[in-house]
């Protein structure tokens, strides 16, 4: 598959990866380049943000782990 920017900088991404990968008018994306100099287009969608939150769901609290450091900080300033 491939696809031409217009003038405006705009490209259309095929209807058969718009289907697949649930992108629909208003979905933002997310624009990256790797480390081979590549553009990656990440669209967020609600499959992304739940595959996401899916990861940090198993990870370390964050914040727990900043409210301890934060309690040990302020028991070293007394």
């Amino acid at each position: 598959m491939s696809s031409t920017f217009t003038s405006k900088g705009q490209l259309v991404i095929p209807a058969e990866l718009r289907r697949k990968h649930k992108i629909e008018a208003g979905t933002k994306v997310r624009i990256l380049e790797d480390q081979f100099g590549r553009i990656v287009l990440q669209p967020i969608t609600e499959d992304y943000i739940d595959r996401v939150m899916g990861l940090l769901a198993d990870g370390p609290d964050l914040l727990a782990n900043w409210e301890k450091e934060h309690r040990e900080e302020g028991e070293h300033d007394k």
